[in-house]
């Protein structure tokens, strides 16, 4: 391939997205389907990990995190607290927990996003009493009784409609603990911090609207944020394992004491030589390591205080490797472009 470019600004139509070559691993929503058979213990079929970790997962073990991030996880391990990751973008506190699950074979990492508007109720349950009333409207609309005299269940049962957030579906019983991903928490609003509180030192809540028929069904099967059934008995969810919770948050907002001292406190550095060639092997293979060496000692070599996520190398290594044939300056500035400090003012 002489040119690189699929786009080139001519204005003709063509054929070019042909050539379009697979997309970097962290960004391949395709190369993972579905789990065939339904195993809660393997992240084998996950494509958050596969994105986070790298598709070349032998090589995680070469990534090695400094003594205070292993200290600190182990903390959180052995005293069933939540652990608070502090850092700049980029310097893979999301990926702290996949690392964990992975090596500890803990499962696929339940993921919680946070934004403005993410409330408590968003990470334990959603009742969708709109949904079921439309339904049993439905159902007397067609004749239910003849289905309920059949024996089959009624479709309009309440557990159909009551679904699990990724909070509720970590504090489930279980033999070993799920991991929770809880991403970017000083994104919220001023009150999800102090609402946090009760589940994480109960590690339980409960679900109103299944407490009000517990008498008439102390089981009911609800839907969790796998996507999966899981029993609810007497309208509570109560974990026999407290979850392996991360929190992540970019420092820009203090969070109250009361969370503080729930918490495992971690401060992210940026990764070292050794962690982004690693982190860069296991993505795209040893030779780009070797390749894109100029890259790799740009990011290193950084002005004190500068801000420039490790994706964002990554983002340059593996385009560079796909313009070889073009001029030094071009590729000097596809560098330009992507390693811009997240922190400078355009």
């Amino acid at each position: 391939m002489t040119d690189w470019r699929i786009y080139r600004g001519a204005g003709l139509p063509h054929d070019g997205v042909r050539r379009l070559p697979g997309p970097p691993p962290w960004r391949d929503f395709a190369a993972v389907g579905p789990d065939p058979d339904g195993t809660e213990g393997s992240d084998a079929t996950d494509p958050s990990a596969a994105r986070r970790l790298g598709v070349q997962r032998r090589l995680v073990e070469n990534h090695h995190p400094r003594p205070a991030e292993v200290d600190a996880v182990n903390a959180a391990l052995y005293l069933r607290r939540p652990l608070l990751v502090t850092g700049n973008p980029g310097t893979g506190k999301s990926t702290l927990a996949q690392a964990v699950a992975h090596e500890l074979g803990l499962g696929r990492v339940l993921r919680w996003p946070i934004v403005s508007r993410s409330g408590l109720q968003d990470g334990l349950y959603r009742y969708d009493a709109i949904g079921r009333l439309q339904d049993v409207q439905l159902e007397r609309a067609q004749g239910g009784a003849g289905a309920a005299a059949s024996g089959h269940s009624s479709p309009s049962a309440i557990g159909s409609y009551v679904r699990l957030g990724p909070l509720g579906t970590a504090l489930l019983p279980s033999e070993q603990p799920r991991v929770l991903l809880v991403d970017e928490l000083d994104k919220s609003d001023l009150d999800l911090p102090n609402d946090l509180l009760n589940a994480l030192e109960e590690g339980e809540f409960a679900i109103p609207e299944l407490e009000r028929i517990a008498d008439r069904e102390p089981v009911v099967d609800v839907l969790t944020d796998d996507g999966r059934k899981a029993a609810v008995r007497g309208g509570r969810v109560r974990c026999t394992t407290f979850p392996f919770i991360v929190l992540t948050s970019n420092g820009e907002r203090d969070f109250p004491a009361a969370l503080l001292r729930r918490c495992i406190q971690l401060e992210l550095e940026a990764p070292g030589e050794e962690q982004l060639t690693a982190m860069v092997e296991a993505h795209l293979g040893s030779d780009a390591a070797i390749e894109g060496r100029d890259l790799i000692e740009r990011f290193l070599g950084r002005e004190p205080g500068e801000i420039i996520a490790a994706d964002q190398l990554l983002n340059a290594l593996y385009l560079t490797q796909h313009a070889p044939r073009a001029e030094r300056v071009t590729r000097e500035r596809i560098a330009e472009m992507l390693m811009r400090p997240l922190d400078r003012p355009r």
